[in-house]
């Protein structure tokens, strides 16, 4: 009586959805890509198990099973194999829907026997259904920690389509696109785990006890680096109104039956009451809630995984106690976090549970949260194994392309496609410059943008020179310091210790040819050269051609892109004159330029020292002078001077 009454206690939250909200069916695209006849995209929905790779696609040849065709038993055992050869495309096997709830067991066969993914064709005309793992009954658990590969249910006429195909012979290639599964819109991703602190439900509890100890650590870094929004939630049922105060909803019940949780054992004489769950999902919303707001949400992944090993339901640690001790170890509020639970026992609806029962019915986009535990990313539920690397994928698609943090683009979570003949990107192999931008490049030369669903071709920024074009096929040099790359194009040569280059700059003001680096470049050969200026430019025998070094005395020898020019006897070359003067003559005339020069100095030295005695010598006398005539006379400086002698006298 009492697992029929929990029974009916699990179902009464059914009727909630269907008044309020529905299930949506999380889907991907699947493209045929061959034969031609039977080409085009169709939907399909996603597995709730294994791992689709979001953000990414897989293409894969479609073989249909002669025998198993509903993959109920092991493919060995009737001699199938579907292991690719070398070089080939992945296969995707084609299963029959078998009994409901069976997908597990056709999508492990599959795997087993070396398929790289599994398309379930369904057996009746419906709308595209979401395959599930069964409810826990001991047998689903190797299933659901060990298939790992993605699976997909298509309509049963697009299944019939793909079979008759290939039973004509023809190869079907298909591939899976998981790009648009997750919205991508900013470059922040909100994202919420619908969990559960009851660590005694089974399999898919011991899984999300493990994904969240090893998810820790990187959803830390995303909530402290602002990359995402994360929000944890937790599902409650309610009890039927004319069975509030039964000893069941009791027992499994708070606030007079408004928020329940099914009893951990199932068992409501012995162990844990459902009631001690709602408890503690509520003391966890309430601790995010008080370390959100001291601006440090991801204390929530520290206290879930401590409350994990301290206070196991195993050792009878799972209470009030023990979950304020870890609140303390980490910093927080205990009041504050009492005072956010309120009074389980009122009959009166609780503000924090009451939002949670608001959250699991679906708006827009996003479904009703219906299974446990639900992971809904960009208000997209997640389908797939709970495991870090998988979600991981989830969350870093839904990023807008370019704005992924580093964890996005780890090897460990995507595959960096600038590293395969540069992505395709353009490529100056001369210059070791391409396209190609790896997102970790500590210089700019490099701008294939690896990305988490692919790569984005783009044309780099060199040393404060922009190159622009389409970044796949052409990038050429523009802006300042375009001589300075791959010598902007033209011919460059170097010999002897002597470089020269045909790169020059058109100057935009003053219409000639200069060193800036604002205006159009050339390719000019520099003086001493001849030629186009981009491939070649060949020496000037400025010699034989009779261009310089042409005075009588004069003896030329042509050099690489220049001339030496010397004379005979005591004779110095002037380059500028193109002729030769007399050594002699020329140290004549520098020695009296450096007598005049002594003498013009000298002779301003004593001029300068003549008109400053001038200037003192008079300065003096008229100090002088004036002192003189004071006595006898005032001056205008000064007051009358009264006649002391005078007054004596009278």
């Amino acid at each position: 009586m009492m697992r029929l009454f929990l029974g009916f206690l699990l179902l009464s939250f059914a009727p909630f959805f269907s008044i309020h909200g529905r299930f949506v069916v999380e889907k991907n695209s699947l493209r045929v890509t061959s034969p031609d006849r039977i080409r085009g995209t169709h939907d399909t929905a996603i597995g709730n198990f294994g791992i689709p790779q979001y953000g990414g696609s897989m293409a894969g040849n479609v073989l249909y099973p002669k025998d198993n065709q509903k993959g109920c038993k092991e493919f060995s055992d009737v001699g199938i194999s579907f292991q690719s050869k070398p070089g080939a495309l992945p296969t995707f096997v084609l299963l029959d829907r078998g009994v409901f709830f069976k997908f597990l067991v056709e999508v492990w066969n599959a795997q087993k026997a070396g398929a790289s993914a599994v398309l379930v064709a369904d057996d009746k005309e419906e709308p595209l259904i979401t395959m599930d793992s069964p409810e826990e009954d001991g047998s689903s658990a190797k299933y659901i920690e060990n298939i790992t590969i993605p699976s997909a249910l298509i309509d049963k006429n697009f299944g019939e389509v793909l079979k008759k195909s290939i039973h004509s012979g023809d190869m079907v290639n298909v591939n899976l696109d998981w790009r648009e599964a997750v919205p991508h819109p900013d470059d922040r991703v909100e994202y919420e785990l619908w969990t559960n602190s009851n660590d005694e439900c089974g399999v898919k509890c011991d899984m999300l006890m493990e994904f969240v100890k090893d998810f820790k650590g990187a959803a830390q870094i995303l909530e402290k680096g602002g990359y995402t929004q994360f929000t944890p939630h937790y599902i409650t049922w309610y009890c039927p109104e004319a069975f509030t105060l039964s000893k069941q909803c009791k027992s499994q019940c708070i606030n007079h039956g408004r928020y329940c949780a099914p009893d951990p054992e199932q068992d409501f004489t012995t162990g844990y009451e459902g009631k001690d769950v709602v408890l503690e999902n509520l003391r966890q919303l309430c601790v995010f809630k008080v370390a959100n707001e001291t601006k440090k949400p991801w204390v929530w992944w520290d206290y879930v995984t401590d409350f994990q090993i301290r206070c196991p339901m195993k050792e009878k640690k799972y209470n009030k106690d023990c979950a304020v001790a870890v609140i303390q170890n980490l910093g927080l509020d205990v009041k504050s976090v009492d005072q956010c639970m309120g009074d389980p026992s009122a009959d009166s609806e609780n503000r924090v549970l009451k939002e949670e029962q608001d959250a699991q019915v679906g708006k827009g986009s996003r479904g009703d949260v219906t299974i446990l535990p639900t992971l809904v990313v960009n208000n997209r539920q997640y389908r797939g194994k709970l495991e870090k690397s998988a979600v991981l994928k989830a969350i870093c698609s839904g990023f807008e392309e370019t704005t992924e943090p580093a964890v996005c683009l780890s090897p460990d979570v995507e595959t960096n496609e600038c590293l395969d003949n540069n992505g395709g990107c353009w490529h100056d192999k001369s210059a070791n410059l391409t396209a190609c931008k790896a997102e970790f490049e500590p210089f700019s030369s490099c701008r294939c943008l690896d990305t988490f669903r692919g790569r984005v071709c783009e044309c780099p920024l060199v040393d404060g020179l922009k190159f622009k074009g389409d970044g796949y096929t052409t990038c050429e040099a523009s802006g300042p310091g375009r001589c300075k790359v791959n010598n902007g194009g033209c011919w460059h040569d170097a010999r002897n210790g002597h470089a020269y280059s045909a790169c020059t700059v058109r100057d935009s003001q003053f219409c000639f040819f200069s060193s800036r680096d604002d205006g159009e470049v050339k390719c000019q050969c520099p003086p001493g050269f001849r030629g186009d200026g981009i491939k070649s430019c060949v020496d000037i025998d400025e010699c034989k051609e009779r261009k310089a070094c042409q005075c009588s005395e004069c003896s030329c020898k042509n050099t690489w892109g220049s001339y030496d020019c010397s004379c005979g006897g005591d004779l110095l070359y002037m380059r500028d004159h193109d002729t030769c003067i007399s050594k002699s003559a020329s140290e004549t005339r520098s020695s009296w330029t450096a007598i005049w020069v002594i003498l013009i100095g000298l002779s301003m030295a004593g001029c300068g020292a003549y008109l400053v005695y001038k200037y003192r010598l008079r300065s003096y006398m008229d100090s002088e002078i004036r002192a003189i005539m004071a006595q006898y006379m005032p001056l205008d400086s000064q007051g009358e001077v009264p006649n002391h002698v005078n007054q004596n006298h009278a």
